[in-house]
């Protein structure tokens, strides 16, 4: 499954994990992203949103 939002494009960031020590390793944040039946041009389609674009109502959801 794709981790990126098909609304709006958000994916996998990356960033520093910084220990007490001061030491700093590698991590990455994913999108909670959710494959859902929307409606798309007027025909249902399966696209990967994002849980931000879900509840903000850019997607309409297909019954």
């Amino acid at each position: 499954m794709s981790k990126v939002c098909e609304i709006c494009g958000k994916g996998k960031v990356f960033g520093n994990k910084v220990t007490f020590s001061n030491k700093k390793s590698s991590r990455s944040w994913s999108p909670n992203i959710r494959t859902v039946r929307a409606v798309v041009n007027g025909s249902v389609k399966r696209v990967n949103v994002c849980t931000r674009c879900l509840r903000s109502g850019y997607v309409e959801r297909a019954l």
